[in-house]
């Protein structure tokens, strides 16, 4: 995890959900960005607007750095049938609920 992000915070992921499969998916996806000459974050938002029903993507940038590399999706926004069964294989639910501690609230 980047120094200072969110995550690194312990505010919204706790460190102990990052179990080694979780982080082979995370791996294994972010290889395919790379693939795609894409961040991984730029592949998610780009993965999220190839459906044509979605108008709109809410991207949650803390800085404009990250407003800069979420727009640098536009660049690519096209998969091959491989880079779908791909994300496919890894971009499954790792038992993270992320909301699981405002809900107990």
């Amino acid at each position: 995890m980047p120094a200072g992000s969110r995550a690194a915070q312990g505010k919204s992921l706790s460190p102990d959900l990052l179990t080694d499969k979780a982080l082979a998916h995370v791996r294994a996806l972010n290889e395919i960005a790379r693939s795609r000459g894409q961040t991984l974050a730029q592949m998610a938002i780009a993965w999220t607007l190839r459906d044509p029903r979605v108008t709109s993507a809410l991207i949650g940038a803390s800085s404009v750095a990250q407003l800069d590399d979420s727009l640098g999706a536009l660049a690519n926004l096209e998969f091959s049938a491989e880079e779908l069964t791909g994300i496919d294989q890894h971009a499954v639910d790792a038992g993270i609920n992320l909301w699981a501690r405002s809900a107990e609230r």
